[in-house]
């Protein structure tokens, strides 16, 4: 097979089905790749009414359907940067996206929009309900540069609260090209979109199956016999998801019209089991299995080739096209195979670093290693890894605190904010504990007088989102402390595993 095509467009050229081929699947009607795009050239033409200021950025907080698919194209077209938000997201972090991201739109549901209180938008942000009239004048393809900004994607860091990293057209043009080379997709395959559209393993998920002439089927799901019965109706050939996921889509039966055009599965966001792989092997028997390796800040740096999953099920792979991956010492240096060192990613799919942050951005965004063929600026992971004689990367475990539950980044210090903020606890800890479903589980260790659990769960509730939710909470009466008068967190997870 040839390789991509190198040369970067902006995003929203990447409706490139035959006009009447079948682009969108929504709940009550199909948009074809034509319609499509007529409606992403509205939808522009009215956010830039709108918006008129070139480079504003505009927020969505959407659950899958017509807005959330189409924003991720129009807003770039309009000249604008979108934000997405997690649907799952409660209003304190809503509230901080907007405030760092300096949002002049945000469109939500009228649900949405009335959990947000006075002052949770900027000044001049202006609060539109989605269902709306946003049908303006039809606006042409965009001619921006490929690397003008197009989107900002919030991602919790391993310290404070989500940072937005700034993607260009070109970071998502050739991520899509990317992922539907190595992937094989075709102007046939249809994708079911399970994943969050506000990351980027979901929004990818539209890009990389447009821009092969496919389709995409978005759905909110309540149980997994849902997505079995959505695989069966449209016949999809391409489903993605993550650990926690694929554990609970491997439980229920799997009729053979639900299975039967399944040409492929991805995982991301965590590493794939052996018993896993074998439960999805015994599911899905015909179906390509792909496990990939990725982060935010440069999109997905691995994949290992289906051939390979059976004698190597639990390696990350080697590198996708347009990423360099590099594992470097402490001092830069290439190690050698079956030496562990850092996962340094390089090449075009690296992003822009964080948005209004210089300091972390110089942190995670650095030179590229002497070594590296594309040079530039590289995305230092944190992540320890070991490359085998053969060539695959293997994962050894994080350099920072980062907790990473079914799919999602958390930081552990947006819990203990939390948890500090009801008054009921005078010290916190989160930790990430390794689960087979979750990847990790939240667990979180206090020191208050109450030792109130199930208050301190109750207003944890109310304020932070249902992937943050401590599996348990341990109390103490003392934190123990290291030398530097920090609380020793290794010690603190040595007696909870224990």
């Amino acid at each position: 097979m040839s390789a991509p095509d190198p040369t970067p467009l902006p995003i929203d050229h990447v409706l490139r089905g035959a006009p009447d081929a079948p682009a969108l699947v929504l709940k009550d009607r199909t948009l074809t790749h034509a319609g499509a795009e007529a409606d992403v050239a509205r939808l522009a033409g009215w956010l830039s009414a709108s918006v008129p200021e070139p480079g504003a950025r505009v927020a969505s907080w959407a659950a899958k359907g017509w807005l959330s698919c189409l924003m991720p194209l129009a807003a770039p077209r309009a000249g604008l940067v979108h934000v997405p938000i997690n649907p799952l997201l409660k209003r304190a972090q809503v509230a901080h996206i907007l405030a760092d991201s300096g949002a002049s739109l945000l469109i939500a549901t009228p649900a949405r929009l009335g959990t947000l209180e006075p002052g949770d938008a900027p000044p001049g942000c202006v609060l539109a309900e989605e269902g709306g009239d946003s049908a303006g004048e039809p606006l042409p393809r965009s001619s921006a540069d490929p690397h003008d900004l197009a989107a900002i994607l919030y991602t919790s860091g391993s310290t404070g609260r989500p940072k937005g990293v700034m993607l260009s057209h070109a970071n998502l043009w050739l991520g899509a090209a990317s992922v539907a080379h190595y992937l094989g997709l075709a102007h046939d395959d249809v994708t079911l979109a399970v994943l969050p559209l506000a990351f980027d393993y979901g929004q990818n998920q539209l890009f990389s199956t447009w821009l092969a002439g496919g389709r995409v089927v978005p759905l909110d799901y309540l149980l997994s016999r849902d997505v079995v019965k959505a695989c069966a109706r449209h016949g999809v050939t391409t489903l993605a998801a993550v650990p926690p996921l694929w554990w609970q889509l491997v439980e229920p039966d799997w009729p053979d019209d639900a299975t039967a055009a399944m040409r492929r599965l991805t995982n991301s966001g965590g590493a794939l089991s052996v018993p896993l792989v074998r439960r999805l092997r015994a599911t899905f028997p015909e179906a390509k299995l792909f496990p990939m390796y990725g982060l935010t800040e440069a999109f997905r740096s691995t994949f290992l080739d289906p051939a390979l999953v059976d004698a190597h099920p639990t390696a990350m792979g080697a590198a996708i096209p347009f990423a360099e991956v590099l594992v470097v010492r402490d001092d830069a240096s290439p190690a050698d195979a079956g030496e562990e060192g850092e996962l340094v990613h390089c090449g075009p799919l690296v992003a822009q670093g964080y948005w209004r942050d210089e300091a972390r951005t110089a942190e995670r965004f650095r030179p590229a290693p002497a070594a590296s063929r594309y040079g530039g600026t590289a995305v230092w992971s944190g992540d320890r890894v070991v490359r085998d004689a053969g060539g695959l990367l293997h994962f050894v475990g994080r350099r920072d605190a980062m907790i990473k539950s079914a799919g999602n980044r958390i930081s552990p210090q947006e819990i203990e904010e939390a948890a500090l903020a009801t008054g009921l606890a005078s010290e916190a800890l989160a930790l990430g504990v390794a689960d087979e479903r979750l990847g990790q589980a939240v667990e979180l260790v206090v020191r208050g007088r109450e030792q109130d659990g199930e208050a301190l769960a109750a207003a944890l509730a109310k304020v932070l989102p249902g992937f943050m939710q401590p599996r348990r909470i341990h109390w103490r009466a003392e934190m123990p402390l290291g030398p530097n008068g920090k609380i020793d967190r290794d010690a603190l997870m040595r007696e909870i595993v224990a």
